[in-house]
């Protein structure tokens, strides 16, 4: 699993600011804003719709781990570490996105001491529900469950 997954409250003022360097996509149902395995070239930010969180198991085929609505920030844990993305990130029905380029958010982090906090606070807390994840899985090992759509 990944850390990447963690909804967003951002300042009105930090976001603002942020427009300045996102752009803004639409992906149709099916489209991937990312795939696993792909240079981690950004962040995205879901502002509507739903993107399925997909882990490659071989063979064609893929787990799903999450899936995920308004206010998520994906690819930020592979997009910090400037590594490849981990998982597929998939629009399970139509979804619009700001996608902002690492160099642009690692610049704009480096001049933001606030935002800097905020993405420590977010990668933190995302550790915490991955530690919490993992023990729940190794105390009662077997099959993991899928969490029913409207806890996402």
């Amino acid at each position: 699993m990944s850390s990447e997954f963690v909804r967003v409250r951002l300042s009105q003022e930090i976001e603002d600011s942020l427009r300045r360097v996102m752009t803004r996509q639409e992906f149709s149902k099916g489209a991937a804003l990312y795939k696993q395995g792909a240079s981690a070239t950004g962040v995205y930010l879901v502002e509507k719709g739903a993107v399925r969180v997909l882990l490659s198991t071989g063979e064609n085929k893929n787990q799903l781990l999450e899936v995920l609505g308004p206010d998520t920030l994906l690819g930020l844990s592979d997009s910090m570490a400037g590594d490849h993305y981990r998982v597929s990130a998939v629009a399970q029905e139509p979804t619009a996105a700001a996608f902002i380029k690492r160099e642009a958010f690692l610049d704009f982090l480096s001049s933001r001491q606030d935002l800097c906090m905020q993405v420590i606070r977010l990668l933190s807390e995302n550790l915490h529900v991955l530690y919490h994840k993992f023990r729940s899985v190794s105390a009662h090992p077997g099959r993991p469950r899928r969490r029913p759509l409207n806890e996402a």
